[in-house]
């Protein structure tokens, strides 16, 4: 239950992330307008609808610009990135999931005092191993996040397929560095602060149940 608890945490700090209006208040933050040269409502319907083929599965990230010419947004290598970032999307939402069904069988099964202090200790121990993880990789984004960048990117991407020109390529100026260093940021603040918040709630909820059975 504890690595379904970390899932989760991890799960539920991410999601807001993804929701239009945060995406945009960052892209107004880093200047991807003036990067683009796309005016607020082109913005709008060029994120909205890549956010919709990623969280949604909605397209094929087949977005055109809204001009006579009617453009494709993305390159053939651009599309294939984000194929492959809603494939790892998905993996984790899947397990993210999966958290969720652990956690939910985990309680139901923990009838008794004793089983039932267990399952929050259990808690305690994931909420509290993601915030020690997420305290040591913030320490080493802060001060290399283009390694910390990197190193997830050949993580998950095959070399080659991620690499794109900031002057010519669409993708990096929707979703410059400095959008992804600052997402990055808040996300590990959400995520620590669920973490210690969880972790001090179940070892109460534990020591409750606890008490209650001695």
């Amino acid at each position: 239950m504890a690595g379904a608890t970390a899932l989760v945490l991890l799960g539920g700090s991410i999601a807001p992330f993804l929701t239009p209006a945060v995406v945009r208040f960052e892209q107004d933050r880093t200047g991807v307008q003036d990067r683009t040269g796309f005016d607020a409502h082109g913005l709008d319907f060029v994120t909205d609808s890549l956010l919709a083929d990623l969280v949604l599965w909605r397209g094929d990230f087949g977005v055109q610009m809204l001009n006579p010419e009617a453009q494709d947004v993305l390159s053939g290598p651009e599309r294939a990135h984000m194929r492959d970032v809603r494939s790892v999307f998905t993996g984790f939402w899947i397990l993210v999931l999966a958290g969720v069904a652990v956690l939910t069988v985990g309680f139901r099964r923990a009838r008794g005092t004793e089983a039932r202090a267990a399952a929050w200790q259990s808690v305690a121990g994931g909420a509290r191993a993601l915030a020690i993880f997420i305290i040591v990789a913030g320490v080493f984004a802060v001060f290399a996040f283009d390694a910390a960048f990197e190193v997830f990117h050949r993580l998950f991407f095959s070399a080659g397929t991620y690499t794109f020109d900031p002057a010519t390529d669409r993708l990096v100026q929707l979703f410059p560095e400095q959008f992804w260093s600052e997402i990055s940021i808040a996300v590990g603040i959400v995520v620590l602060i669920a973490s210690l918040s969880t972790w001090w709630l179940a070892r109460r909820r534990a020591s409750g149940v606890a008490v209650a059975a001695a």
